[in-house]
């Protein structure tokens, strides 16, 4: 138990120095917006058939749960409300940074492991480069504009998802359903979604890339950090959401 707490401890110190030095070197020449701009497209491009796809599917299953048990209520014209805020504020954000940071920090973890088990970080540490400034400070700002955008889409998504379906299973007049939407639901609302999104997207990247610069043990070691980014990032994202709802409840109600 006292070897796990203290492993524990590293991991978060670890995490918290690494975060620490981003933060640093974020006005440290060069610029490196070429890497942003594929880190950009590494991360959002190819993670949006994911994102989407786990967005409209949530949507439907969640408005066809909600329009079922809310009839037994004679509550059917508030289905929309329901699911539109449960998307915005809750579904959208934390399944987008699961589904989507698992996907993204896995791959950085194994990006900067086999360039740390290779040696070559410390090749750039010899020539006297900036590996932080160079690796981690051009996916952690990539990150930082590709979970909110990924979440704003999977938002739309997923609410016309649930609109779609309660028009086709239920009947559900589709314009009654959205002007009862727009209604209740408020823009602080999205944005209470968005602005997780955006911590979300910071955590995230920087677990995917404290687990790679990390690894040791060959390859053996490297296939255990990227099955532990995994878990790591779910377990990161849904505990770091209970703060920050706390948090922006307080600000925003």
């Amino acid at each position: 138990m006292d070897t796990y707490l203290r492993r524990t401890a590293l991991w978060y110190g670890g995490v918290g120095l690494l975060t620490a030095q981003v933060f640093r070197s974020l006005a440290l020449p060069p610029k490196y917006f070429r890497l942003i701009l594929l880190e950009i497209e590494t991360m959002g491009v190819r993670s949006l058939g994911v994102a989407l796809t786990a967005a409209i599917f949530t949507g439907m299953v969640f408005a066809l749960q909600s329009a079922v048990n809310m009839a037994r209520f004679g509550a059917e014209n508030y289905v929309g409300p329901i699911s539109a805020l449960a998307i915005l504020r809750e579904l959208g954000p934390v399944l987008t940074a699961i589904l989507v940071g698992g996907k993204v920090a896995s791959g950085l973890t194994a990006e900067l492991g086999s360039m740390k088990v290779t040696e070559q970080i410390d090749a750039l540490r010899t020539l006297g480069v900036n590996f932080i400034k160079r690796l981690i400070v051009p996916r952690v700002l990539a990150s930082l504009l590709v979970f909110p955008l990924l979440t704003v889409l999977s938002d739309v998504v997923g609410v016309l998802g649930g609109m779609f379906i309660t028009y086709a299973e239920r009947g559900t007049d589709m314009w009654a359903y959205w002007n009862t939407t727009t209604y209740w639901v408020v823009p602080r609302d999205f944005l209470m979604g968005v602005g997780k999104s955006f911590f979300f997207g910071g955590i995230v990247t920087l677990i995917g890339c404290y687990n790679g610069l990390s690894t040791s043990g060959g390859t053996e070691g490297l296939g255990r950090a990227t099955t532990a980014t995994v878990v790591q990032v779910t377990m990161g994202v849904i505990v770091s959401d209970f703060f920050l709802t706390k948090l922006m409840l307080m600000i925003f109600w």
